[in-house]
């Protein structure tokens, strides 16, 4: 079935909209097919990681058993993870199918109050479907306790513990740490949509939510150690969108675009 293009047209070319709208949807459209707001600066290269219409790019990741799950969703326009009322489940993933090594990561994501589980965006991150775990940095989104967004937790094996915080392992962070100055909305405060910025050069992993700088962290030693080389993760790898093992949890994505940067 072919798809429908759509496209955001001025208001003075109203009477040559609708004429490209029947051009464009000659074949049928597809229901709820919207494509994502342009929100990438103007003269600066940026690539779209989802087309608002499907999950082309994008592939789930999970445990055998999971793998009838139906928690990942597109709906109008916007990555739904909706797990609410299942707890009987292990982490599960949306992984891009590419690769990302030096980037900048733009994305906006909708939490709810009445959500109580935990997110994350994996970067740098690689999937083992043998062991089915996911190894790699996480930059932490948790509505149940906002104040923790954009902290970094790393899923690495052996690893297992808060990078940013610096924490050993098995030692958890609270909000003392937080950014006194995080902002964050829930689907009914504001624009009800969170804006995430995730800049990732070398060693070196930094977080931007809602224009507050909450993580600028220095991975030297940790990053490029034996576990994460042994694993290909911390300095290339995939990006992911988690939902948590075991957890209720309703979020959405949308405007993901990125931009690649020498390495």
């Amino acid at each position: 079935m072919a798809k429908c293009k759509i496209t955001k047209i001025p208001p003075s070319n109203m009477l040559f909209s609708l004429s490209a709208a029947l051009l464009l949807c000659a074949s049928t459209i597809l229901p709820g097919c919207s494509a994502p707001s342009p929100a990438s600066p103007p003269g600066e290269t940026w690539t779209s990681l989802f087309n608002g219409c499907d999950f082309s790019g994008w592939t789930v990741k999970c445990k055998p058993a999971d793998r009838d799950r139906q928690f990942w969703h597109v709906r109008d326009g916007t990555i739904l993870a909706d797990s609410i009322g299942h707890t009987d489940h292990n982490y599960i993933w949306l992984l891009t199918d590419n690769q990302y090594s030096n980037f900048i990561l733009r994305l906006r994501f909708q939490a709810y109050t009445d959500s109580p589980g935990n997110s994350g965006v994996q970067i740098r991150s690689r999937y083992d479907d043998d062991a089915s775990w996911l190894d790699g940095p996480q930059i932490d989104i948790n509505p149940p306790g906002p104040w923790r967004t954009g902290m970094i937790w790393d899923e690495t094996r052996q690893v297992n513990r808060w990078l940013y915080p610096d924490l050993p392992k098995d030692e958890w962070v609270d909000e003392s740490m937080a950014d006194p100055g995080l902002i964050f909305h829930y689907s009914d405060q504001a624009s009800g949509w969170n804006d995430l910025q995730i800049t990732a050069v070398g060693n070196r992993i930094s977080a931007v939510l809602n224009g507050v700088t909450v993580t600028n962290y220095d991975g030297r030693g940790v990053l490029d150690d034996a576990i994460h080389q042994h694993h290909n993760v911390g300095r290339s790898g995939h990006i992911a969108l988690q939902i948590h093992k075991n957890d209720q949890l309703k979020i959405r994505f949308k405007d993901i675009f990125i931009k690649e940067l020498p390495k």
